[in-house]
């Protein structure tokens, strides 16, 4: 369903009450729990919606405002067939620009100059042999609605979602305890130990060569992989990183999808961006959920379900993402499928990554939480290992770099990293169909997983 007006009346008013109203209003209408399901590869995952009758009409106050200001007026708005609302917002008026350094930003009407051999690459993989893929489409798309030019698409975010977090502070963010496998690796050689430390496992491959990265690209195999518990994630990503792995000034650009019941509240496979400029401390966030990324497209909605998703020996679908730094300006933009611009990081945001990249790293994530004392049963991928090959393991292909001439070439030089390959495993390759790249996953908790 789509309305013309942002709001009805009935909400118009709502949001001109007076704040303690407006509180009594909110604890009086989230005094009861909800339940919600998460059906995912048949099987069902409760977990209870925070009730904000347990919460202090402070924090009610601190979320309220907190969503004011990230949910911006929209032009228009649609209502996605998975229960998503997305506001058409007007570009000027998106969530970056609230960001102290973008101020006084102009929005790059210059289209940055594409990597070469971008275009050569996508028609080399556009029509698979025996191994065949397909792309995928985003859920808010079905009933054939799009924002408006000179909008762009903004996933609302809920009070509910604000609740399903530990706190305000850390909504829409990693902890700040969190490290990149191979930034790990890079600085201990007992990796496994240090990455695991946090609760966060892996399975990636990595950039070894010494040099200047000015981008990476791949092809990710979407899958619904499951999840135990509401606070673990499982994500398939490509890393690009500058900075002191050590340290408190780690820049990184993030991308690709995952599933995350904490953050979106279901099951469901999402796209999603993230960035940080001072090791996951204080800045950066997921999607548009803090000022930073600048969108450009009005058709890409960010932290938006995307589908179909591959089965086990059925149809494989993938997606193509694109990182690189425009030559032009310096912004690092972000490509989806083989010629669609999502939009760009603008390179006042980041300190090392101002000048270029030094890692990239590809792959999957899980969060173990050991909730009952034993390692989680949340699947990473199609939750099975390498070794099963296509239409089983998920996998990423054509990994690509982009160098200093701009120019994308094929990853040769690249390790793989897994913590505990009894959970989930990687296993890489190459071949003049898919370049460089590999498979990787597995289902957690087993009898040699534990």
């Amino acid at each position: 369903m789509a309305m013309k007006k942002p709001y009805s009346s009935s909400s118009i008013l709502f949001h001109q009450l007076p704040p303690l109203i407006l509180i009594s209003i909110l604890i009086l209408c989230f005094s009861q729990e909800s339940v919600s399901s998460l059906n995912n590869n048949n099987t069902n995952l409760e977990f209870r919606q925070p009730a904000a009758a347990v919460v202090s009409s402070l924090r009610l106050a601190r979320i309220q405002k907190h969503l004011h200001n990230i949910n911006k007026p929209p032009l228009f708005t649609i209502q996605s067939p998975d229960g998503d609302v997305i506001d058409c917002v007007h570009k000027t008026k998106q969530p970056a620009f609230d960001h102290p350094l973008l101020k006084f930003h102009k929005i790059q009407r210059v289209p940055p100059e594409m990597p070469k051999g971008m275009m050569r690459m996508a028609a080399e993989t556009e029509d698979s042999s025996s191994n065949s893929s397909r792309g995928v489409r985003q859920t808010w798309h079905e009933k054939g609605r799009r924002c408006p030019k000179g909008t762009v698409p903004v996933r609302r975010s809920t009070l509910h979602d604000v609740l399903r977090s530990k706190s305000l502070y850390d909504f829409g963010k990693k902890k700040s305890r969190y490290t990149p496998a191979a930034a790990a690796a890079a600085r201990r050689p007992d990796a496994p130990d240090v990455v695991s430390g946090n609760g966060h496992e892996h399975a990636i491959a990595y950039t070894t060569a010494s040099g200047e990265v000015y981008g990476a690209k791949a092809t990710i195999n979407v899958w619904d992989p499951s999840i135990e518990v509401v606070n673990e994630f499982s994500l398939s990503q490509i890393w690009v990183l500058s900075g002191s792995f050590d340290g408190s000034d780690l820049n990184s650009i993030e991308a690709g999808w995952q599933v995350s019941p904490e953050l979106y509240g279901d099951s469901r496979p999402r796209l999603f961006t993230y960035w940080t400029s001072d090791a996951y401390q204080a800045t950066g966030c997921y999607n548009l959920l803090c000022s930073g990324f600048i969108q450009t497209n009005s058709r890409i909605a960010i932290g938006a379900a995307i589908s179909p998703v591959s089965s086990t020996g059925g149809s494989q679908y993938d997606v193509t993402i694109l990182i690189w730094k425009d030559p032009k300006l310096g912004n690092w933009w972000m490509g989806f499928g083989d010629s669609t611009l999502v939009g760009y990081w603008p390179t006042e945001l980041f300190t090392h990554l101002a000048d270029r990249a030094t890692m990239v790293e590809w792959g999957g994530e899980i969060v173990n939480s050991r909730a009952n004392g034993e390692h989680t049963s949340t699947q990473m991928g199609s939750g099975h290992f390498a070794e099963d090959g296509f239409s089983k393991a998920s996998y990423f292909r054509n990994l690509e770099i982009v160098d200093s001439d701009n120019s994308l070439s094929s990853a040769r030089d690249i390790s793989t990293l897994a913590e505990n390959t009894n959970c989930y495993n990687i296993k890489n390759s190459y071949n003049n169909e898919w370049g460089t790249h590999f498979y990787y996953g597995g289902p957690g908790k087993s009898p040699q997983c534990t």
